[in-house]
């Protein structure tokens, strides 16, 4: 079985362009899930497609399942499948960490993922990291694909 062992942060600051290459844009529409149940996401990434089945989470860790796919396939499954339930984002790359700009009903949000080897590995923190948001279940895509950054009350 595939685990995803993951912690994400808000960042601090955007120290971290200097770092990161072009990116990619990455178009995800989910067909399935919702808070406390697996997820089934399709993913176009550039001019790769992906079909992934995401189990619930237990901290940090849950199983991911990740299978590649025909990119028509994948427009046609976001387009029929996904209704709203779409999240645009471009991510970047600055060592280990994957920095996403979201785009759309999203547009504001910035977010830092890592991928550990275990829950309790040791990571270096960056200076533009900002909040753990690891424990947060409203900064998963899937949740910002029901309910997007732009909708929430502002502090």
């Amino acid at each position: 079985m595939s685990l995803e062992i993951e912690r994400k942060f808000l960042l601090a600051n955007d120290a971290w362009r200097k770092e990161a290459g072009e990116g990619i844009l990455l178009v995800q529409g989910y067909i399935a899930g919702s808070k406390g149940t697996p997820a089934v996401r399709v993913r176009i990434a550039g001019n790769q497609a992906f079909l992934t089945i995401k189990g619930t989470a237990d901290g940090i860790v849950r199983s991911e399942f990740e299978y590649p796919i025909p990119v028509e396939d994948a427009r046609f499954m976001i387009d029929n499948f996904c209704g709203e339930r779409v999240v645009e984002k471009k991510r970047y790359l600055c060592g280990r960490w994957e920095i996403d700009e979201y785009f759309k009903a999203n547009q504001g949000l910035f977010t830092a993922e890592i991928e550990l080897n275990s829950a309790d590995e040791k990571f270096e923190i960056p200076v533009w990291l900002g909040e753990e948001i690891s424990d947060k279940p409203e900064y998963t895509n899937g949740a910002l694909s029901r309910n997007p950054y732009s909708s929430w009350g502002k502090e």
